[in-house]
């Protein structure tokens, strides 16, 4: 883990086990609870060609999760009005499609299309990770808090954690309260556009509960654990204040942002040309940021999802 200082502009390497030590009574350390769907399908078209396709869900559009958007591969063969198989029970229509593989598409099947997808579904594991997943990763590419199905990806920060540190940060005198963030392409998608006005991030579904929301506004400082709660965090303050609500939002944090209830974070390592990346240094500010990955990339740190942590005070 590396400890990034805003105050004295300097950054020094720990362990994650020493975590909890930099906790404190009246501090709040806000957890994303959202969980992992399997959100990887393979089917195939419904042509003579029979080529096969690979759908990943996106965001539901419908309560009963029968319309969706997706990505889909390959993007170029797979248009307006096709029909993919993924088995007998199975079927999607494509209804429209958009840029960088895109699509929506509506379901047809022969019994509850959300139980359908938990059963044909893979878990979306990451790409750099070059096997296909199997039954335990359901499970192992999870927060220890996970509760509310409905991300394609984990909320990697939050990985770190088992129950017994958690334990320990509430004996540090810190509070757990839980978000909620559905992590979609507005988390990890790559940035386009040639200026930073330009760019515009996919909607991503939040919720704060009445009680959660009570635990953060009476500490004294909050510690997000990941870039997820940090924009959930932040999104609720620019709509009235820490309280219950749920929604959207699509909010971009870069430099210059305000910051109005981020007191600290623990983010993992990113890529650049990311919105996660463009968070931190809105958040620790460039030049230290940038100096921190040099530093991280000189003592071989781990990136991506399963590397290391930085924990910004």
């Amino acid at each position: 883990m590396l400890v990034l200082s805003r105050k004295e502009q300097s950054f020094r390497d720990d362990v994650f086990q020493n975590f909890s030590s930099y906790l404190h009574p009246g501090d709040c350390l806000v957890l994303n609870n959202t969980r992992v769907f399997p959100a990887r399908l393979h089917g195939h078209r419904n042509t003579d060609s029979g080529a096969k396709v690979e759908v990943f869900l996106v965001r539901a559009l419908d309560a009963d999760e029968v319309a969706w958007n997706v990505l889909v591969r390959p993007g170029k063969r797979v248009r307006t009005g096709d029909q993919i198989i993924f088995g007998p029970r199975l079927r999607a229509e494509v209804l429209s499609q958009g840029d960088y593989g895109e699509r929506t598409i509506r379901f047809h099947a022969e019994a509850n299309t959300k139980e359908l997808l938990e059963d044909l579904g893979e878990t979306p594991l990451p790409p750099y990770i070059h096997r296909r997943p199997n039954t335990s990763d359901r499970e192992r590419y999870q927060t220890v808090f996970a509760a509310r199905r409905g991300s394609v990806a984990a909320p990697t920060a939050g990985l770190h954690f088992t129950p017994e540190m958690l334990a320990r940060c509430r004996a540090a005198g810190a509070e757990l309260a839980c978000v909620t963030l559905h992590v979609g392409l507005g988390t990890f998608a790559p940035l386009r556009g040639e200026a930073l006005s330009d760019i515009r991030l996919h909607k991503e579904t939040f919720e704060i509960d009445d009680r959660e929301a009570e635990i953060m506004r009476r500490a004294e400082r909050r510690l997000c654990v990941g870039t997820t709660s940090v924009r959930c965090v932040e999104t609720a303050l620019s709509r009235g204040g820490l309280k219950g609500m749920k929604g959207d939002t699509d909010l971009f944090i870069q430099p210059g942002f305000h910051f109005a209830g981020t007191g600290a974070m623990l983010t993992n390592f990113h890529l650049p040309q990311s919105s996660l990346l463009m968070l931190v240094c809105a958040f620790a500010g460039r030049d230290l940021t940038l100096a921190a990955y040099r530093h991280a990339v000189s003592q071989r740190y781990r990136f991506f999802s399963y590397g290391d942590c930085m924990l910004i005070e």
